[in-house]
């Protein structure tokens, strides 16, 4: 979809940082234990900081999504995803469902979801209408997962999206291009964080030219 500026204003946009935790993350987490490659996340992270960094500086908020799994919300349907290999994956109290070299500051919220998709029986939604929030800034891993599965949802529920490319990783680079394709032509609008930046500099600046009155 087409890029546009105006939907990105700071006062109506949040930033989505999906399930940056050790697991998803880590070379020493589950997913990379069980063979998955998680090399892609070493990528993202520069861009994941400075777009964090920009975003603060901006006044855009922040939402945070942590993953718990437990035995509470181990539904026998859920449990047999990935044939079954993902019982271990941020078991809740663990180091592996701990954030990966992002940290919320005080006053930024976290949100705990136990399915791909955040909106699913959680206060995002809730915490998104507070805020007011008209564009979702969709950042984290799995690309193709859960930030994928939480940008189709919000899409749903009529939020626009904006899915930073470089600010999320998937597992192999097929399934993260295949996911920004499919955003691109049917959820919402695929960028970077260079863009994103610079828009809202260059709003910053129309904001201070723009005579009080």
């Amino acid at each position: 979809m087409k890029f546009v500026k105006e939907k990105l204003d700071p006062a109506k946009t949040v930033l989505i940082v999906v399930d940056v935790q050790n697991d998803f993350c880590h070379p020493e987490g589950a997913c990379a234990r069980r063979g998955n490659d998680v090399s892609a996340v070493k990528e993202m992270m520069p861009h994941l900081h400075g777009l964090l960094t920009g975003a603060r500086a901006y006044g855009v908020p922040i939402v945070f999504i942590q993953t718990f799994h437990e035995q509470a919300t181990d539904s026998a349907a859920w449990t047999g995803r990935s044939d079954g290999r993902s019982g271990e994956v941020c078991r809740t109290g663990t180091w592996g469902a701990e954030f990966y070299e992002v940290a919320p500051l005080p006053g930024e919220t976290i949100v705990n979801k136990h399915r791909y998709s955040a909106f699913i029986n959680t206060r995002l939604d809730s915490v998104l209408r507070t805020l007011k929030a008209e564009t979702l800034v969709m950042t984290g891993v799995s690309t193709n997962v859960c930030v994928e599965s939480t940008a189709r949802h919000g899409y749903m529920l009529d939020y626009n999206i904006a899915f930073v490319a470089d600010c999320c990783a998937a597992f192999s680079q097929a399934e993260h291009e295949a996911a920004l394709s499919n955003i691109d032509k049917f959820f919402g609008t695929v960028s970077d964080a260079g863009k994103l930046l610079r828009t809202w500099e260059e709003m910053a600046r129309e904001r201070m030219a723009t005579p009080a009155g």
